[in-house]
Parts: C-alpha cells; sequence; structure tokens
C-alpha cells in the first residue's frame, strides 16, 4: 500500500521542519541543499539521522560518516539507530529511542538519500507530506543499494535520479520527478555519484515546493516506462576477475568497482588490482599476460584487456608501464591461477 500525506497539501505550515536520512558522501549535496537559509527555502532541517560509525584504517578505529561529520558541524541534532527494528531499538541502550526522537522533532517531511536501511511503517506514518527519497536510477530499474555500480557493469549510456515517495518496498514507491543523467566512457562509480548526487540534490530542491504545494502528482512506478530490477549490496568477492568473461565486461568491472572493492585478480598468490584499463583487439588465453605494441594486456573470454594503471599486493598505484619495468616476469605470467 502506498503511503499517503496525513493532511491535504493546502495546509502548509509556515515552516516546513524535515529529517534528513543518510550516511555516505552520496547524501551530502541533499542535506547541504535543504540545509540553507529558511527565509528563502520555506523549511528548516531539525534532525539527522545516519548510520552508526564504522571501524576503518589499520587501527580499525571508529570514523564518522560524512553526513555525521557535516551534520555535526553545522550543529544539527543528529542520532544514529543501528536499525528501526523492534530488537534493535530495545537492545541500543546507548542511544534514545529513534522513533520517540522523531516523533519529538515533528518532521513535516522526512528526506532520505543513501541512508542504508529500509524504513518501516512506524517511520513512515511519522511526517505529515511522507518520506521522499533520492535514488540514484531511473526507476523502476536498478532498485537496491548499487544502482550505480550495476549501471556501469551493465554499459548504460544513460541514467538518472529520481525522487519518490517512499513506501514499505524496496525502492518501489511511486515517483514524483526523475531526471536523466549520460554515463561517460570514463566513468567510474565515484566520478558518476559525485555527478548523480548534485543532479539528484538540485532536483529535490525542485520538487519539494511543488510537492508540498500539491501540484506533483506521485506515478505508480508500473506506469513508467522499463521493466523492474533489483541490484544488491556490493561485496568485495564482486571485485574478483573471472578472466574467461569478455574484455569488455572486465573492464567495466575495473570502473564499476572504483574505489571499492576495486577489480582485482591474483599474481604470485597475492591480490593483483586493476585500476584504469580498455578492450584492444587480439587474442590470448584467459588470464596470459601478453605484450602488444608496446602495451602489456591479458587474454580474456573474447579480446584482450590493456592495462593502463594497476595496483600489486603491498604497493602504490602505478602506471602498468611502471610497474613493467620492476616485474618484467609479469609479461607471460598466468592471472588468477
Amino acid at each position: 500500500m502506498v503511503f499517503q500525506p496525513a493532511t491535504p497539501h493546502t495546509a502548509i505550515v509556515e515552516t516546513v521542519r524535515i529529517v534528513f536520512m543518510g550516511t555516505p558522501d552520496f547524501a551530502l549535496p541533499s542535506l547541504s541543499a535543504l540545509h540553507g537559509p529558511t527565509d528563502r527555502t520555506g523549511w528548516k532541517v531539525v534532525g539527522v539521522v545516519t548510520q552508526p560509525d564504522r571501524r576503518a584504517g589499520r587501527g580499525k578505529k571508529l570514523v564518522a560518516g560524512p553526513v555525521k561529520r557535516f551534520a555535526l558541524e553545522q550543529s544539527l541534532p543528529v542520532i544514529q539507530p543501528k536499525s528501526f527494528r523492534r530488537n534493535d531499538l530495545q537492545s541500543a541502550a546507548d542511544q534514545p529511542d529513534p522513533l520517540a526522537w522523531l516523533r519529538m522533532l515533528s518532521p513535516d517531511l522526512i528526506v532520505v538519500a543513501a541512508f542504508g536501511q529500509i524504513l518501516p511503517p512506524s517511520v513512515l506514518n511519522i511526517p505529515t507530506y511522507g518520506c521522499l527519497n533520492v535514488h540514484a536510477s531511473l526507476l523502476p530499474a536498478y532498485r537496491g543499494a548499487s544502482p550505480i555500480t550495476a549501471a556501469l557493469l551493465d554499459g548504460l549510456t544513460e541514467t538518472g535520479v529520481t525522487i519518490m515517495l517512499m513506501d514499505a518496498g524496496m525502492d518501489t514507491g511511486p515517483v514524483l520527478t526523475q531526471a536523466a543523467l549520460p554515463v561517460l566512457a570514463g566513468d567510474t562509480t565515484d566520478s558518476l555519484s559525485h555527478r548523480l548526487a548534485t543532479l539528484g540534490a538540485s532536483l529535490l530542491g525542485e520538487t519539494i515546493p511543488s510537492w508540498l504545494d500539491g501540484n506533483t502528482a506521485p506515478v505508480a512506478q508500473k506506469d513508467l516506462p522499463g521493466e523492474p530490477s533489483v541490484c544488491p549490496l556490493v561485496k568485495k568477492q564482486d571485485g574478483h576477475i573471472d578472466w574467461t568473461l569478455p574484455a569488455r565486461r572486465v573492464e567495466r568491472m575495473t570502473r564499476a568497482y572504483s574505489p571499492w572493492p576495486a577489480a582485482f585478480t591474483t599474481w604470485k598468490g597475492q591480490n593483483f588490482k586493476l585500476w584504469k584499463s580498455s578492450v584492444i583487439s587480439g587474442r590470448a588465453a584467459p588470464g596470459l599476460v601478453v605484450e602488444t605494441d608496446d602495451r602489456v594486456a591479458v587474454g580474456t573470454g573474447d579480446g584482450l584487456l590493456a592495462l593502463h594503471e594497476v595496483q600489486p599486493a603491498g604497493k602504490r598505484r602505478m602506471a602498468a608501464a611502471t610497474f613493467l619495468n620492476g616485474a618484467p616476469d609479469f609479461i607471460g605470467a598466468r592471472l588468477g591461477s
């Protein structure tokens, strides 16, 4: 069932109270766009919900996410629930009850961008004007956790952002607005994420006033072009290269899995990362390193993959030619064996 706002849009409050939910860099432009002068925008961010701090680095120290750091710098109230499931609410003794916290803030609107959790009805039903989500695909395609990575893996030439009214499903709610963006030949998940985040923030700023005024009607995803598809959370092992795949697919992996987990293979029993590559003509056994036209390349199931930037285990990223100067035995090696 699609959530409907609790009151008609004609009764807009003087200042719209917004709670923002998000965690990574992708969410920052949207939060920044919302946290502007209230007399200009007509709204005010009254609280931020973000994921708990994660352990990172060699020392495995707890590190706050980008949204939390921004919120604290701007003196915005922050809460970090493990989830909104009932069992987690009871076990989080060091956090206030997030549902009670949200109700206390009395938000008119909740805006979500790459938060990382599916919101239950107990949250969706709190704000007067519902929960809006900034999603990095042209729904109904690429629902789920990794739409940008999936778009690059599939070789799309165009993707975009969707502002949707959230329901209890995973990115299944009706669409308010969409904007398309071309995928550039050299795009990585990192570069495309930055461009989509900027586009999403701009579209969000245009959509909210229209939604609050009742001038934007939600459109069910079944009435939009395209077939529904779901992309799961990316795991580290997804970056492991199968050299029997076509060179074009492996090249897409080097861009789709940048910056994480990186496309990788093994050489001399250790991980070997591929950061930049291109497809060239020629043939060699899958995984066999060859030299052709002064370029180092690897055989695949279809074509050769020329290596431009690599990273051996324990080393920095470097040009393939620089690496080859110090490792001439790389030519003739069989990667991944």
